[in-house]
């Protein structure tokens, strides 16, 4: 059994042994008023007069990281993104503390496609919400902002996207679409064959707005001026785009080899097989091209069952949920699930499958790193030799 520190952050505490994505060697983090201050290596000699309210944490070369955070999560706890009201606010709350309680430290809601009114609702709910309900303190999973998926997306490859709320991709509409609350939009998923103007993608990047490539047929050529233009993402690579092919690299071939592109990837064993995350994690050098997603639906929290979604339903089965035509729609595992299948399934090490879930999303959106963050979202993950199980656990409670 783990070491946790039940009670309040100390105002000093230094933890010894720690493995960190990205160092070498054994670490120590020192934590001083409650926040991450220093990152120095167990073979570093440090001079200091010791006080008496400094704590010692020996994690025994146990994993530690920041918590996940997650890049494209539709809801949770029955209530889905699109369908946000203002009276809503309170389940919105219980989504970023069931969240929390998941490991996860921050995460865009994604609102898929529906009509310009339900996006600008939820838009206008999640924008008040981050000015007033999450500047408290206390300790939750934060709303970074939100994710567009849609709903300039290409109709053959739109998915379980409703196509009567499907739109040209002009910048006319992308005006439309944003309202009076851009600044909150940190992401936007579109098709860019569906713009031979070129001229949206540089739009969207004025505004600060992280475009991301998906739901899309297009070719090697129009990927590869779309990240010229400033696209810089793939939304849940392999899913909603042609597949790999050795004379039509499409999308995904020209990203994996972009050295300054990142595609999100679910790794509940459904939407992509293990083999091919293997081979997409070897292609793009791991976390420094992939980042996981949950890609979570509103059922997120619930048991298996038939749940609304939209005007339709969808069944969720062990964590998968499928429209009535079996399409699939998304899942109901939370972020971290997807750390403990590729080490369950031995696609990558230990430090690579917790740098997918916890640093290269914070990379792929340019958050800061570990320094200066509160100490109350690291996590603790042990590795269970006899099982080849990891497992994780909040540092402080």
């Amino acid at each position: 059994m783990t070491e946790v520190i039940q009670s309040a952050i100390a105002p000093q505490i230094d933890i010894f042994n720690a493995r960190l994505a990205g160092y070498k060697g054994l670490q120590q983090i020192w934590i001083r008023e409650g926040r991450i201050s220093e990152i120095v290596s167990m073979n570093t000699v440090v001079k200091r007069l010791p006080t008496d309210d400094l704590q010692v944490l020996d994690v025994g070369g146990d994993w530690v990281s920041l918590g996940g955070v997650d890049l494209q999560i539709n809801g949770g706890l029955g209530l889905a993104f699109p369908d946000l009201t203002s009276a809503d606010v309170d389940k919105l709350r219980d989504i970023c503390q069931y969240l929390w309680a998941q490991g996860v430290d921050g995460f865009l809601p994604t609102i898929v496609t529906t009509s310009v009114e339900n996006i600008q609702r939820s838009l206008a709910v999640i924008a008040d919400f981050i000015s007033s309900s999450q500047q408290d303190g206390k300790p939750t999973a934060q709303i970074l902002g939100v994710h567009l998926e849609g709903p300039f997306l290409n109709p053959e490859k739109r998915g379980a996207h409703p196509e009567e709320y499907l739109l040209p991709l002009t910048i006319d509409n992308v005006k439309r679409v944003l309202g009076d609350n851009a600044d909150i939009v940190k992401i936007l998923t579109l098709a860019p064959e569906l713009d031979p103007s070129g001229e949206v993608i540089p739009y969207l990047r004025s505004l600060g707005i992280t475009v991301s490539l998906g739901h899309s047929q297009a070719t090697a050529a129009e990927a590869q001026q779309a990240f010229e233009l400033g696209a810089s993402m793939v939304t849940h690579a392999f899913n909603a785009m042609p597949g790999l092919h050795h004379r039509k690299p499409g999308l995904l071939g020209v990203a994996l080899v972009h050295p300054d592109v990142y595609c999100g990837l679910i790794a509940d064993g459904q939407h992509v097989s293990p083999i091919m995350i293997d081979l997409l994690l070897r292609a793009s050098g791991y976390e420094r091209g992939i980042f996981l997603v949950s890609d979570a639906l509103s059922p997120l929290g619930l048991p298996d069952g038939v749940y609304p979604w939209d005007e339709r339903q969808i069944e969720v089965k062990n964590g998968t949920a499928r429209l009535p035509d079996g399409t699939l729609s998304g899942t109901t595992l939370p972020l971290l699930v997807g750390v403990e299948n590729l080490v369950r399934w031995g696609i990558c090490e230990v430090e690579s499958a917790i740098a997918l879930a916890t640093e290269a999303p914070r990379r792929a959106i340019n958050i800061p790193g570990m320094e200066g963050l509160p100490a109350a979202q690291l996590l603790r993950w042990q590795m269970h030799t006899a099982t080849g199980e990891i497992t994780w656990q909040r540092l402080f409670k």
